[in-house]
């Protein structure tokens, strides 16, 4: 169950590209990390330029930058299905959103017994399972 949150620095980004990124970043999940569809959430946090900041400074006018924090369950990736994932989400997000600032990805790997949804813990998820 990844939950990716995607910040983008702009506030405005129309309907159509914020729904192809999340589709975008679902089917990333799914193909790089073999996670499934219907349990990926995507977030989405738009913010103004002026309240984002790269090497200590605010990110200029007009700039555009992405940094996706991505859940997973530890133990259920190896080093390369990550490393695709990082790639991949670097090669779409530029595809998509023109040239980043930075562009970061970070996978945060959570112990199952302290991850889940509507109140079962992923360890609970893979033993029924």
């Amino acid at each position: 169950m990844p939950h990716i949150r995607a910040t983008v620095t702009d506030p405005d980004l129309p309907a159509d590209t914020r729904r192809a990124l999340a589709e975008g970043l679902t089917r990333l999940a799914v193909s790089a990390l073999g996670k499934s569809a219907e349990r990926t959430l995507v977030h989405l946090d738009l913010v103004p330029a002026d309240r984002y900041w790269v090497g200590g400074q605010p990110l200029a006018d007009g700039g555009r930058d992405a940094h996706l924090e991505v859940s997973i369950t530890a133990g259920t990736n190896s080093a390369a299905q990550k490393e695709a994932f990082i790639t991949g989400a670097h090669a779409f997000l530029t595809d998509l959103l023109g040239p980043l600032a930075r562009g970061g990805v970070a996978l945060h790997e959570l112990h199952p017994e302290s991850y889940g949804y509507q109140g079962i813990t992923q360890f609970e998820h893979y033993r029924r399972n």
